[in-house]
């Protein structure tokens, strides 16, 4: 694996960085997506699309190389504000709360912001640390088919209701004290990771017939 994937993205400071993390296995148009929504509606300098080791509320049996999901990434994120990187792997662990805490100890002066599709929000809780990592970054959360009553339903949103500022202002998100989030609506897809594997096995059990 290239050593650049190992590496955080270097950022200077007063820049407004997004934070984008996942298992993108594999990655693909939706994630595309809400990521083209954060740069734009969140005024983001970066966003770092933080492709993961291994998710653990997820079965790593159908989980794709390391480096197969961070070149397939790269390959559909042609934006040079958009900075693929794996070093999580570095750290030793998964957890996202432990992966903040060392961005933020790292990043002094830059303006996080935590990045995660609607369809996320309803199991947040089940996190580990989770209402550590509403308060360390401000949160944007973007719209997924199927989850756009995340935000009223979800633990989350019931919990940290009094920090929900309204989207209109989610370009000044990433400079409001934590806890602070918003819920972005907009274009959504309808593509899924999960879909896409399955889609991909059923063809190749075809071609094996």
């Amino acid at each position: 694996m290239e050593a650049r994937y190992l590496r955080m993205p270097h950022v200077e400071r007063g820049m407004v960085v997004g934070l984008f993390g996942g298992s993108f296995n594999p990655p693909h148009e939706g994630h595309v997506l809400v990521a083209d929504i954060s740069l734009r509606r969140l005024r983001l300098d970066q966003l770092w699309w933080m492709v993961t080791p291994g998710n653990p509320l997820k079965d790593h049996r159908h989980l794709a190389p390391l480096e197969q999901r961070l070149r397939q990434s790269e390959a559909i994120t042609p934006d040079p504000r958009i900075k693929v990187t794996a070093f999580e792997k570095t750290i030793g662990q998964s957890y996202t709360a432990r992966t903040l805490e060392i961005v933020k100890a790292r990043n002094p002066g830059v303006h996080f912001v935590w990045i995660m599709g609607a369809d996320n929000l309803q199991g947040f809780h089940r996190w580990q640390s989770w209402q550590t990592i509403a308060r360390t970054f401000p949160i944007a959360v973007i719209d997924r088919p199927g989850s756009t009553l995340a935000y009223l339903s979800s633990k989350m949103a019931r919990t940290f209701d009094h920090a929900r500022i309204d989207e209109e202002d989610a370009g000044a998100l990433a400079f409001r004290k934590s806890p602070a989030w918003t819920f972005i609506h907009g274009p959504r897809s309808p593509l899924s990771s999960s879909a896409l594997r399955h889609r991909a096995e059923l063809e190749k059990r075809a071609k094996e017939k």
